[in-house]
């Protein structure tokens, strides 16, 4: 199996989502066989690449993940589609043990044949993040650079950590990215420095400036990279994609 990066932050709008497409679609462009897993309940990586969710989970049904991976058009990614189904939702965010470990079981199942998996999580702590957590090797960590950026990472690492303790468990920090980022704001060049300076090696380079391409690529059912391929945000996300592959 290759490297499975949980993309995840308890917040919303930090740009973890796009980050999961672009990333995803980035490393399939690089030639690595690629895989993004919706894991949201609202779906959005699923309707950022112009597909339609589904009405029962991958997760939770019994059929194998090889019979519901959908390609994406246009690109060689292939993507595990989201279903907003309440109750396929609180079957995958069950604290039940039984229930976490089959899920687990059933989505480690699937992934042998990628190079990269990528897997979106909700803007949650709950268990259906800890969940992802606990089936990945690498947790990659946006946050926006704002006034409570460290307050919620702080708060986010505290979780990985206490997935990283549990048995058989080889989850690593995959990297933090500085989303929306705009250096002529001085609170933004503040959060930057203060986050490299408590976090070191584990805060990206890159960081993903605020580009409009970004924030309507997914209203036309593609990543930046296709849809802007030339913009400031597309080439951001392109170094973030040469950066992990170089880990």
């Amino acid at each position: 199996m290759g490297r499975v990066l949980c993309v995840a932050n308890q917040k919303g709008g930090v740009g973890k989502t796009t980050t999961a497409i672009t990333l995803a679609d980035a490393l399939a462009h690089a030639g690595k066989r690629t895989l993004l897993i919706d894991l949201d309940p609202q779906c959005n990586a699923t309707s950022g690449l112009g597909l339609q969710p589904v009405q029962r989970h991958p997760l939770v049904s019994t059929r194998t993940l090889q019979e519901t991976i959908q390609k994406v058009p246009e690109c060689s990614l292939d993507l595990l589609p989201g279903s907003r189904s309440f109750q396929d939702v609180e079957i995958l965010a069950s604290n039940d043990q039984t229930n976490a470990a089959r899920v687990k079981n059933h989505l480690k199942g699937g992934l042998r044949a990628y190079d990269f998996v990528l897997i979106d999580c909700p803007p949650s702590l709950g268990h259906l993040t800890q969940t992802a957590l606990a089936a990945s090797t690498e947790v990659l960590i946006p946050i926006q650079c704002e006034y409570f950026a460290m307050e919620g990472l702080t708060q986010m690492i505290e979780v990985i950590k206490r997935v990283m303790k549990t048995r058989e468990n080889q989850l690593e920090f995959g990297g933090i990215l500085l989303t929306m980022y705009d250096d002529s704001l001085e609170l933004t060049r503040e959060v930057d420095a203060e986050v490299r300076d408590f976090f070191g090696e584990i805060v990206f380079d890159s960081v993903v400036p605020r580009d409009v391409a970004v924030s309507e690529s997914p209203s036309h059912g593609k990543s930046v990279l296709s849809y802007a391929p030339r913009s400031r945000g597309a080439r951001a996300y392109v170094e973030l994609c040469l950066e992990i592959l170089e880990a």
